[in-house]
């Protein structure tokens, strides 16, 4: 058991701005830009807003993936977060 223990709604949060995150660090990857220190200080900054730090995410991690129906209802959630704030393309 964690720490402190992040409701399935908590970690929706979280995760749905660690993939933004990743995604941008990412992009920032292919296009040849170095990022150096900005996972660490994306992440630093993430978890300040949550008020939590990384040993309380990474336990909630391990403590959800040993539950992989209550895992899978969170990273469902965190995909059709990311489906419905994605912008739509027009066809014109």
């Amino acid at each position: 058991m964690p720490s402190r223990l992040l409701s399935e709604q908590e970690m929706i949060a979280i995760m749905y701005d660690v993939q933004i995150l990743e995604a941008d660090m990412n992009y920032r990857k292919s296009n040849g830009k170095m990022i150096g220190d900005m996972p660490k200080e994306y992440y630093q900054q993430l978890f300040e807003h949550y008020g939590i730090t990384d040993s309380i995410f990474n336990e909630n991690m391990r403590y959800y993936t040993h539950d992989p129906a209550t895992m899978e209802r969170i990273m469902d959630s965190v995909t059709q977060r990311l489906t419905s704030s994605a912008p739509q393309q027009s066809d014109h």
